[in-house]
């Protein structure tokens, strides 16, 4: 565990509450984002999981099946990849991108089932219905840079320019790569304390 997201806040259970998770009650939603915290986190280039400052550069996030493929086809293809569409999913650092992506029951395996329905689904929410399967083949994936827009309901991120692609089925194959990641980074990642 990165030890920016080790000084997290944590649930009842003991889990690690990420900084966009909003809390009801004492206790986080993990299934939903906070539109306040996603929109600090983007104006302050602050990760989406641990809170704290992302250097100039890379950012990386977790993505399902179908962008995955995409990224996959366009890369095998020697073509760049754009994708115009935009998502809900704010960016973060690699180490913590990479220990999201097992942590998180629907962001690890490919049978994985989504706990909740988004409150008002639109087009940009449809996806979000209980039940609904993750599907093959997610990825952490390294982006050059993000570009983000707060509207009056929402926190809308792009991202540019693939620079790493890491597919998994099941997200414990990057177990050894974030092993990797916390030694080069000894152990955090710089940036801060957790806000």
């Amino acid at each position: 565990m990165p030890a920016t997201v080790e000084a997290r806040p944590r649930d009842s259970r003991g889990y690690p509450v990420p900084a966009i998770t909003p809390w009801e009650g004492g206790e986080p939603q993990f299934a939903i984002t906070d539109y306040g915290r996603s929109a600090e986190c983007a104006r302050q280039r602050l990760c989406s999981v641990c809170d704290t400052l992302m250097p100039r550069g890379p950012v990386w996030r977790v993505v399902g099946a179908a962008e995955s493929a995409a990224i996959g086809a366009a890369l095998a293809a020697g073509r760049p990849y754009r994708n115009m569409a935009a998502t809900l999913e704010g960016p973060g650092h690699r180490a913590c991108m990479l220990y999201a992506s097992m942590v998180c029951p629907y962001l690890a395996r490919p049978n994985a089932r989504r706990g909740l329905t988004a409150d008002s689904p639109d087009d940009m929410t449809a996806h979000v219905v209980r039940g609904a399967v993750r599907g093959e083949l997610g990825a952490v994936v390294g982006f050059g840079d993000y570009e983000f827009a707060v509207t009056r309901s929402k926190v809308l991120f792009r991202f540019l320019d693939v620079v790493e692609y890491l597919p998994h089925d099941t997200a414990d194959e990057h177990l050894a790569e974030l092993r990797a990641e916390l030694a080069r980074s000894g152990g955090g990642l710089g940036g801060g304390q957790p806000r």
